[in-house]
């Protein structure tokens, strides 16, 4: 089954929310997946980190206040 298998960037998965969790910020979670993108993976800008931070926190926003 495709959901069974591991996507190359699940590693960023716990350390995220872990930071999430720890109360991080939206520049936090901003640098965290910058420092990713291009020093782990090795990608190379133009990609939209800000707007993958804002998703994260409205993300992470709903679901607490759903209590979830």
């Amino acid at each position: 089954m495709a959901d069974s298998v591991d996507d190359e960037y699940d590693c960023m998965i716990g350390p995220l929310l872990d930071r999430l969790k720890g109360g991080a910020d939206r520049e936090q979670i901003r640098t965290f997946l910058h420092h990713e993108l291009t020093d782990h993976f090795g990608l190379s800008l133009p990609y939209d980190v800000d707007g993958m931070a804002d998703r994260v926190m409205v993300w992470w926003t709903s679901t607490r206040a759903r209590g979830t």
